[in-house]
């Protein structure tokens, strides 16, 4: 009587093996650069609200507000990349 055919081994490519790099766990400075991003734009926010647009960057008014809470949103989106 004729042998089936030997299955392959499964190999850690394509699908396999972006799991595999999705799972490892993020650098070092991963963290203290996520929180600091998210410190800092809060800090900017609010240095913008005391001096009513003054600062932290003369001349550019209320969109400081905008330079804060995009450096806030970049903080927050790196909270989904961390393992």
């Amino acid at each position: 009587m004729p042998e089936s055919k030997k299955r392959k081994p499964v190999t850690a490519t394509g699908e396999a093996a972006a799991a595999s790099a999705a799972q490892r766990p993020s650098p070092r400075w991963w963290a203290p650069t996520m929180v600091t991003l998210m410190v800092l734009g809060l800090a900017v926010v609010v240095v913008t609200y005391l001096t009513k647009g003054g600062y932290p960057i003369p001349g550019l008014g209320n969109w400081n507000l905008a330079i804060g809470f995009g450096v806030m949103i970049v903080g927050f989106f790196m909270t989904m990349r961390w393992r």
